[in-house]
């Protein structure tokens, strides 16, 4: 298992495969993921617990715990922590596929994991 930092919170990446790769993804309370897209890779989330907003090419929708969704490629999405949140993502390997419209962190346009 491999642990990454982020400034929203932290990634704990539970398998990775040259097929999928499996993400406990803990956003902290009023932190959020970038506003972005990925060319290929397709995501799924499950929210463990916690509640979150999710806007997904523009609606915007509550996630509480329990709650999935799927994000194809080309699908603009991000995920804004209302308290603190878990959220399991299964997605394809492409880590790196990453394009962020908008960042509060200054990380616009970059594709770094």
């Amino acid at each position: 298992m491999k642990r990454v930092e982020k400034p929203w919170g932290y990634e704990l990446w539970w398998a990775m495969t040259d097929k999928y790769v499996g993400k406990l993804i803990h956003v902290n309370q009023g932190q959020a993921l970038s506003l972005q897209y990925h060319n290929v890779k397709h995501e799924s989330m499950y929210v463990i617990s916690g509640q979150a907003l999710i806007i997904v090419d523009g609606n915007t929708k509550t996630m509480g715990a329990g709650d999935a969704i799927e994000i194809p490629p080309l699908t603009q999405h991000r995920l804004t922590a209302v308290t603190d949140v878990d959220v399991m993502e299964v997605s394809t390997p492409e880590l790196e596929d990453v394009v962020r419209l908008e960042d509060h962190y200054g990380r616009e346009g970059t594709s770094t994991p």
